[in-house]
């Protein structure tokens, strides 16, 4: 029940036929007050669902009533009929909450749909899910909405963070199509604290910037990412930014953590930090391009501590990007240093693999900043899976 654990949200999850397995498929979340700020980080793929249109619309005066999601169906390449689907939708949600006494405009229920692309959603079965989870909400709904919105993943991805007397919770979902682009998968994200827009949408920006922006499991940025925080204002307390945003981070933090682990076939989960670079944007650059590399991450699979692959793709940063001397490079993979000065380090035979967590560490002697970037190793099971996935 994360996202109903603060006060003032209710939610619900229930099966509306349109997943094949006949599991929950259809969520709605809805921000009972007093307060109704909203705001959300979506996608920066040029090919965007009908779904991120609608919503990017809905957060743009800062208040969002309710939420429905579903899986089974992305609603992405469906052109103008896809919108008018996402539109009939948030309609229907209002008319339906409206008519169970809440004051809900269209205009104010953001849509997210996550499934196969280029095919348009069973409208008639879609609509009946709304009645019934607007029928079920309650503030014990949080689990059944974050089971709803799973497609390949294999478990909920759900977090709390207690603040004073506030408190923040969220759900997401994702397995594959992980790569930074804003956010990487579907989340809500919750607070009774009372904050302003203002402070709400840097808060959220700022917590994606380095969890959800930093877990990059294969390389593919999703039609239909968004990252949507709520706010309800129930609690009546109003904490200090730098609390807001580490709470917020932390819950950000646990979930994006949670999809690495859940990543489709994977066996390791591993961080890339590099450390000691000229900035952390740099920093960031290098760690992403260890993690995008197929070689490295085929490597890990087999057990592999091939530190070449390591530097090598350290090295296709461009210098203006990130300065450093390529000769100077060291590679330390858990706890074992096997690159030292780009040349041979100790003894590679000394790193122990077969632990799910692999830590693997960069050092640019070029600066004081770190970054670190979360992927996964890549598998048998990944190709098998996604080879499959529109059968």
């Amino acid at each position: 029940m994360s996202i109903t654990h603060p006060q003032g949200f209710a939610a619900a999850g229930v099966v509306a036929g349109l997943k094949s397995t006949g599991k929950k498929d259809v969520a709605l979340v809805v921000n009972e007050g007093p307060e109704h700020v909203g705001v959300g980080v979506f996608t920066s793929n040029r090919v965007f669902a009908a779904p991120v249109a609608w919503s990017r619309q809905v957060v743009a005066d800062g208040r969002v009533d309710a939420v429905v999601l579903n899986s089974g169906g992305a609603n992405a390449s469906t052109g103008p009929e896809g919108f008018a689907d996402t539109h009939r939708t948030a309609e229907h949600v209002a008319e339906v909450l409206q008519a169970a006494g809440k004051d809900v405009s269209a205009g104010d229920v953001a849509v997210c749909s996550t499934g196969l692309i280029g095919v348009r959603l069973p409208m008639e079965k879609l609509l009946a899910g709304v009645d019934d989870a607007a029928a079920g909400l309650s503030a014990e709904g949080g689990d059944d909405a974050a089971h709803a919105i799973l497609t390949t993943d294999t478990v909920t991805k759900q977090a709390v963070a207690e603040g004073q007397g506030w408190s923040v919770g969220g759900m997401a979902k994702g397995a594959g199509m992980l790569a930074p682009g804003m956010a990487t998968m579907l989340c809500v994200i919750t607070t009774d604290a009372v904050v302003t827009e203002e402070l709400a949408s840097a808060a959220l920006a700022e917590a994606v910037r380095t969890t959800f922006n930093r877990v990059d499991s294969d390389g593919c940025m999703s039609t239909n990412d968004t990252v949507l925080l709520l706010a309800s204002g129930a609690s009546g307390v109003a904490p200090s930014e730098a609390d807001f945003v580490a709470a917020l981070t932390q819950v950000s933090a646990e979930m994006s953590r949670g999809l690495v682990a859940d990543a489709e076939g994977a066996s390791h989960d591993i961080a890339v930090t590099v450390v000691n670079a000229s900035s952390e944007d740099a920093a960031e650059a290098v760690a992403r391009a260890i993690t995008r590399s197929n070689l490295f991450k085929a490597a890990i699979f087999g057990q592999d501590p091939n530190w070449g692959r390591v530097i090598a793709a350290a090295g296709t940063v461009p210098e203006e990007v990130a300065p450093y001397d390529a000769n100077a490079l060291d590679v330390v993979i858990n706890g074992v240093q096997v690159c030292r000065a780009a040349g041979v380090g100790d003894d590679r035979d000394l790193v122990d693999l077969t632990g799910r967590e692999v830590l693997v560490e960069v050092d640019l002697h070029a600066g004081e900043a770190s970054a670190t970037v979360w992927t996964n190793d890549l598998t048998h099971d990944y190709v098998h899976e996604n080879s499959a996935y529109s059968s």
